[in-house]
């Protein structure tokens, strides 16, 4: 065969894409634009920045065997003929696309044999009556194929040593260009001759090889190849319907490949990015980062208030020096009666604030049935941000309202009050709501309705009249104006 189609397969190894390889170079100052990756830290790749070499030439030599034909190399399918073996060799350029996949540029040349004897050998007497026929097809391919390196694709996340076998798999198409004879008592002739590039020369391979990393220069490999010729004319049986090519009905006469071949990677960098396991980066930035100790920034904003809690995340920015906090840096109340734990004299008992947190003594009935202004005022009856629900830790002071206003021969006013949240229409509605949620919870729990009646006072009665707006005050002051208190009529 010619030796142009060497050449043009060279010729076409030419145009290569350039982006084999992820970049590392990072550049500064512009964002990406939509079509990044997302990372500040791109650029385009350029050659400088590769970092794997991605070239490879591979040549090798080994023997195609006609399997799958009327005439074939092993006791030409039917245990009568003899073992016949061709020849065979390749070279091809090869360029990997990431770690697990590549592409291949191929040049096949080779001989195969098969049929009754060897062609070189003398005829046996009336070959031809009985089809006892010698062939040789010397032929010549191109091929692109396509590479899998099954062990990077493969790779177990936990297997960290390095290894130096990988299985390739390999898949592809091509031209085919052959010559096919055939020998009987009568001589040598040829019987069928293709030409490379025309509609039945298009032919199909595929197979598997296994390289052994001889060096970061060197792999060496063992392959093996079945090719689909889709032609029933290439065992040199003659015409399609000859009476050798009558003896088998498949229509694509095919034959295995193996060779051992070389292949030699190319480039000024130590490794190739077939023979790269990304995951060795991750081992080795897990390692650098369990060895390095960097220095943790808390607090970025500061604590103001000194209570523990960053600002950050503080509700309560101005706790008081010394008062105990929750989470959220808000002071703690623990009996809820709106006087922090830092204030409160009785700290797990309800009390009102002029009393610093603890209840008042009973209070003594005059003789005309009035009361002082200190127990008249029950203060600590607080509620929920927009609800008239009453607390439970509420009802031990309203039980005691209970027997005090039971004992008195008075009467009272009920008075619901709000924050200075919302609008004062809101605020007036919210506020009568909790004065007859707790008058109805006197009188449903033996008091005298014709003591008691309820009023609403809106947001114009605050405890903490500072408080205005709410954003002002921490939020311990807004719950104390939340409230239901008692007067005396």
């Amino acid at each position: 065969m010619k030796l142009s189609l060497a050449i043009l397969s060279l010729a076409l190894s030419v145009p290569a894409s350039l982006m084999a390889q992820d970049s590392l170079k990072v550049t500064s100052g512009e964002y990406p634009n939509t079509f990044s990756s997302g990372s500040a830290n791109v650029s385009p790749f350029t050659q400088q920045s590769k970092r794997f070499n991605d070239w490879a030439v591979s040549f090798g030599a080994g023997v195609p065997l006609v399997q799958s034909a009327d005439l074939t190399s092993i006791k030409n399918g039917n245990g009568n003929g003899k073992d016949l073996v061709g020849y065979s060799a390749y070279v091809s350029i090869d360029k990997a696309i990431t770690h697990a996949f590549g592409i291949n540029l191929q040049y096949d040349r080779g001989e195969t044999r098969q049929g009754w004897f060897n062609t070189k050998d003398s005829a046996p007497t009336n070959a031809s009556v009985n089809q006892q026929v010698g062939a040789r097809t010397q032929y010549d391919a191109i091929s692109i194929l396509g590479d899998i390196n099954f062990s990077n694709l493969l790779r177990r996340v936990d297997n960290k040593s390095p290894f130096r076998w990988a299985l390739h798999g390999y898949a592809g198409i091509g031209t085919i260009a052959y010559k096919a004879y055939q020998k009987d008592e009568f001589g040598q002739r040829l019987m069928t001759e293709i030409k490379p590039f025309k509609l039945n020369s298009f032919f199909g391979q595929a197979g598997a090889g296994l390289k052994y990393k001889i060096n970061r220069r060197l792999d060496i490999e063992g392959r093996v190849m079945y090719i689909v010729t889709t032609d029933d004319q290439f065992d040199g049986g003659g015409a399609q319907y000859s009476d050798i090519n009558k003896r088998e009905d498949q229509v694509s006469d095919n034959f295995f490949n193996a060779t051992l071949g070389l292949s030699l990677k190319l480039g000024k960098h130590e490794s190739h990015l077939m023979w790269h396991d990304p995951l060795q980066e991750i081992y080795y930035k897990m390692d650098v980062l369990a060895s390095k100790n960097e220095d943790i920034t808390v607090c970025k904003s500061g604590d103001a208030d000194n209570d523990g809690v960053c600002d950050d995340w503080d509700r309560q920015l101005d706790t008081p020096a010394g008062a105990r906090v929750d989470g959220a840096g808000v002071a703690l109340d623990v009996d809820l009666d709106g006087v922090i734990d830092l204030y409160d004299k009785c700290v797990t008992v309800p009390g009102p604030v002029e009393n610093n947190g603890c209840p008042t003594t009973t209070a003594a009935v005059t003789s005309s049935g009035t009361v002082t202004s200190t127990d008249t005022q029950l203060d600590g009856i607080e509620f929920d941000l927009n609800s008239d629900r009453i607390l439970p830790s509420n009802t031990p002071i309203l039980n005691n309202a209970v027997n005090y206003i039971n004992s008195s021969n008075g009467s009272y006013k009920v008075i619901g009050a709000t924050d200075t949240r919302a609008t004062d229409e809101y605020n007036q509605k919210l506020s009568e709501k909790r004065a007859s949620s707790v008058k109805n919870y006197l009188i449903k729990n033996g008091v005298d309705s014709s003591k008691l009646s309820a009023e609403g006072r809106g947001e114009k009665d605050l405890k903490y009249p500072e408080c205005e707006p709410a954003t002002k005050c921490p939020e311990w002051k807004n719950r104390a104006n939340r409230r239901v208190f008692f007067e005396a009529k």
